[in-house]
């Protein structure tokens, strides 16, 4: 279901509470500096009105007050302008700042059960563009509306008093520019906003995986279908950013056209009224030049109409993650691990409706090398992220020590378990700081014993920068195997009772394997290690092993 931009913006406007002094001071400014504009122009139709000796007393002043007040308020228009922006900018990044880290602990929290299925290049292209298009909204939107508001009372308050039967005119001229217009153009454009929004982050998404399987692109020659494909997604996306263009030039179309029309109104009312003996002419040529002179801040309204599409777009899409519902719940208020061995009774588990595991049951002693065999897609791999929560059983039950999982406090359960993926990710960092992920507090002794177990010491050394070296995006600047190797490095520093380990030796050639394996047998005293692999090499170092057919362990 599509929110409105009234509940978007209602919701946005939440997270301003921290800065509501600085935003009240940001409408001030903003108030007092577009009054100090329109003050210029009235006074000089004041000082006009003066001359002609035309003037009622209470707008009487001298023609060397005017002067002064005119360099006053011209003065003063400059400061107010740069306080008020300085503010919004201010409030805005703030705001930024702070959105994005909501936006981190939210994916920290929704992975990885709820992440599995999200584009890449979707989320970039929130964490990045669309949280960046949110500066227009806390920045150009809140303050505008209230200072158009503000402005436009103290606008209607002047003419009042100077001609009550023109504030009519003014009323409706500031309702219709700063309400009606943007508000009935924006429904028709606001879908243009969502889809080029969704098309930008498509192509994104397709950008990066080109880029990552650049090597496999060049391989098979897909270079120029690659090419036609972006070409493609990008004359979609001008085509969409065309449209709310259009959509921009029709609404700044039709808002000129009505402060002609009401301009024109007003002109012509007041000359009849003056005609007619109703007003006097001094309160019909201030009432004019107030209206023709305050257009400014509703002008701005009309116009946020069309910055604000893409806003809302982006806004959508940023308040539907932060609320959306993790399926997997941290547990914070239940137990410590105690015991570490695993009991896994009758656990179904399915993706969507691809049954992976049916009643499966098993025993993982603490303190034993478990291996688990089986070929692929036998629920191998889904099995050890049980283990780690990364899901929980649609059936069944997993204890640790006679506790269920979901029992267990995350933070406690992740600290007794070190989990090494058959593709290890590597950050675009220094070797050092990809291992002290593992461990934090971590001494160079303990790095350089880990390294060592998992024979990536000796090729670490032969680098320039030793552990200095940079792993590169991806960690493309190494081989598979060494990738591997720098995980299982990982998985000995990290302080765990339990390794999981996904393929272990896959990338590996045979001597390495050994030498894995080996320190793995030699340094699994008073741990658990459970193993899964299709190579039966690696299966030889298993006190038991658990082989995997038809969904189910034997």
């Amino acid at each position: 279901m599509r929110r409105s931009g009234i509940s978007i913006m209602a919701r946005l406007i939440i997270f301003v509470k921290p800065f509501t002094g600085i935003m009240m001071i940001t409408i001030l400014m903003g108030t007092l500096g577009f009054l100090a504009a329109t003050g210029i122009t009235l006074l000089g139709i004041i000082g006009v009105i003066n001359i002609l000796n035309l003037s009622v007393a209470k707008w009487s002043f001298s023609l060397s007050q005017i002067a002064l007040l005119l360099l006053v308020f011209a003065v003063s228009r400059g400061i107010l302008r740069y306080l008020e922006q300085s503010a919004g900018h201010y409030i805005a990044f703030k705001l930024l700042a702070f959105i994005r880290d909501k936006v981190f602990k939210t994916l920290r929290r929704l992975s990885p059960a709820k992440l599995d299925g999200k584009d890449s290049g979707q989320l970039v292209a929130l964490i990045t563009s669309d949280i960046e298009l949110l500066e227009v909204f806390y920045a150009h939107t809140i303050s505008p509306i209230v200072i158009a508001v503000s402005t436009c009372t103290v606008m209607l308050f002047i003419i009042y008093k100077a001609a009550p039967l023109l504030t009519l005119v003014a009323a409706a001229a500031y309702s219709t520019i700063g309400f009606i217009i943007p508000v009935f153009t924006a429904k028709s454009a606001r879908e243009h906003g969502r889809i080029y929004r969704e098309q930008v982050g498509d192509m994104n998404s397709y950008f990066l995986e080109s880029l990552r399987g650049m090597r496999e692109v060049i391989l098979f020659d897909e270079g120029e279908h690659r090419q036609k494909v972006i070409h493609q997604k990008s004359m979609e996306a001008n085509k969409s950013a065309e449209n709310l263009k259009t959509h921009e030039g029709r609404t700044r179309a039709i808002t000129e056209s009505a402060i002609l029309v009401f301009s024109a109104l007003m002109l012509f009312s007041g000359v009849e009224l003056t005609r007619q003996g109703l007003i006097p002419f001094s309160g019909f040529l201030i009432s004019l030049l107030c209206l023709m002179s305050s257009y400014g801040p509703v002008v701005a309204l009309s116009s946020l109409s069309n910055n604000l599409l893409q806003t809302f777009a982006s806004g959508e899409r940023v308040l539907s993650l932060l609320e959306e519902k993790e399926a997997i719940k941290e547990v914070t208020t239940g137990t410590s691990v105690g015991d570490t061995h695993i009991s896994i009774r009758k656990v179904d588990f399915a993706y969507d409706d691809e049954l992976i595991l049916d009643h499966l049951s098993m025993e993982l002693n603490k303190n034993q090398i478990i291996g688990i065999s089986g070929k692929s897609g036998s629920g191998k791999s889904t099995l050890l992220k049980l283990l780690m929560r990364f899901y929980d059983p649609q059936a069944g039950m997993i204890e640790m020590g006679k506790k269920t999982l979901k029992t267990i406090n995350t933070s406690s359960l992740r600290n007794t378990i070190a989990y090494v993926t058959q593709d290890t990710y590597l950050f675009n960092d220094t070797i050092l700081e990809n291992l002290r992920i593992a461990k934090r507090s971590a001494t160079m002794d303990e790095i350089i014993a880990a390294c060592k177990k998992a024979n990536i010491y000796d090729f670490i050394m032969q680098l320039p920068n030793t552990f200095h070296s940079k792993v590169g995006e991806l960690g493309d600047h190494l081989s598979g195997g060494e990738r591997q190797r720098i995980g299982l490095a990982r998985a000995f520093l990290h302080p765990s009772k339990i390794i999981l380990l996904d393929e272990p030796t896959s990338n590996l050639d045979s001597l390495n394997e050994n030498i894995i394996l080996k320190s793995l047998k030699e340094h699994s005293q008073n741990k658990t290690i459970i193993l899964v692999s299709h190579r039966p090499s690696t299966m030889s170092i298993a006190d038991k092993i658990y082989s995997f057919e038809n969904r189910r362990a034997s």
